[in-house]
C-alpha cells in the first residue's frame, strides 16, 4: 500500500510537470507568431500608405466644350497611372489664367498661344506651354446668309473683342477677300482700325466672344469660336466659311513655369496626344475640332 501511494504521488508530480512545461513551451512558441503578426500588420499599413502616396491629384481648369469633354475622356487612363485628374469647368474663361496664377488650379486648357502671348505681359503671367491638343477652326456664322457673296455693302459683322481672336477674325475675312489689313502686322493683334481696304464698307461690331452666338439675329453674321458654337448648339457645319487646317491657333495645356517637368503633367500630355484621343476628337466633333498632334 505504501508503494502504491508513493507511485501515485510520483505519477501526479510527473503529469503536473509535463502540463506546466507544455504551457510554458506553448507560450514561448506563440510569442514569435504575435511578433510576426504585428510586423505583417505594420507592413500592410505601410503598403497602404505607400499606395496612397503614389496617387497624385492634378487639378485642371477648362472650358466646357470640347476641352472638359476631352479631359474627362482621358481621366480613367490617368487614374491607372496614379494621376487623379480633377476637371473644373469655368463658365468665365477669363478667370482661368488668374486661377492658375493664384494656384487655385495646377493647369488650364482653353487658350491658344497667340491669346496667351497677348495677355501674359500685361498680367504678369509666368506660364509654360506643355503640349498642343486641338484646333477649333473659327467660322463665319449667319442666320440670314448662305454664302459670302450675299454679304451686302454696309453689312454689320460681329467679331471677338479680345486682341488675338480679333486679329484672327480679321485675317479670316482677309483670306476670303472681304477686307485687306495693313502690311507689317506681326504681333497677332489688330482691330478694324488696321484695315487698309474695306471695299464693301463692312461695319464691325466688336463684342465679347461669348455673346456673339446670341447676337446673330441682330447681325448679318459673326465670326465665332467653335467651342462657343458647340455650347450654343449651333451646327458647326452651318458655317458660311471657316479657317482651314493650317490654322496656327492650337489650344494648349498651360502650367506655371517650372511645373512642366512634373511627372503628372508629362503623363497628362502623353494621354492627351494618344491615338485614341485623336480618334475620339474626330468621331465626336468632325470638322468642328481638329487634332493638333
Amino acid at each position: 500500500m505504501g508503494k502504491k501511494g508513493f507511485f501515485s504521488l510520483a505519477s501526479i508530480l510527473v503529469i503536473f510537470g509535463t502540463i506546466v512545461s507544455g504551457c510554458a513551451s506553448g507560450g514561448t512558441a506563440q510569442a514569435p507568431d504575435a511578433k510576426a503578426s504585428a510586423k505583417a500588420d505594420a507592413g500592410a499599413k505601410s503598403g497602404d500608405a505607400a499606395g496612397t502616396a503614389k496617387e497624385v491629384k492634378l487639378k485642371i481648369g477648362a472650358a466646357a466644350v470640347p476641352h472638359a469633354e476631352i479631359l474627362n475622356f482621358v481621366k480613367p487612363k490617368l487614374k491607372e497611372q496614379g494621376v487623379n485628374l480633377e476637371v473644373v469647368v469655368y463658365d468665365d474663361e477669363g478667370q482661368l489664367n488668374p486661377a492658375l496664377k493664384d494656384k487655385q488650379i495646377d493647369a488650364n486648357y482653353f487658350q491658344h498661344v497667340p491669346y496667351l502671348d497677348s495677355v501674359k505681359g500685361e498680367k504678369g503671367y509666368d506660364f509654360a506651354v506643355t503640349t498642343k491638343v486641338h484646333v477649333e477652326p473659327i467660322g463665319f456664322y449667319s442666320s440670314k446668309l448662305k454664302s459670302k457673296d450675299e454679304i451686302k455693302e454696309g453689312a454689320r459683322i460681329g467679331i471677338p473683342n479680345n486682341p488675338s481672336n480679333e486679329y484672327r477674325a480679321l485675317v479670316l475675312l482677309q483670306q476670303q477677300g472681304l477686307i485687306k489689313l495693313k502690311d507689317g502686322l506681326t504681333t497677332y493683334e489688330a482691330t478694324p482700325k488696321d484695315i487698309a481696304d474695306n471695299p464693301k464698307k463692312l461695319k464691325f461690331v466688336e463684342a465679347d466672344s461669348a455673346t456673339l452666338p446670341r447676337s446673330l439675329p441682330d447681325l448679318e453674321g459673326a465670326i465665332i469660336n467653335t467651342n462657343l458654337v458647340l455650347e450654343a448648339k449651333i451646327d458647326p457645319k452651318s458655317a458660311v466659311f471657316r479657317e482651314d487646317s493650317k490654322s496656327p491657333y492650337a489650344n494648349v495645356i498651360v502650367v506655371r513655369k517650372g511645373d512642366e517637368t512634373q511627372d503628372e503633367v508629362k503623363k497628362l500630355d502623353a494621354a492627351l496626344t494618344a491615338p485614341e484621343v485623336k480618334k475620339f476628337i474626330e468621331d465626336k466633333y468632325g470638322l468642328a475640332v481638329v487634332p493638333a498632334f
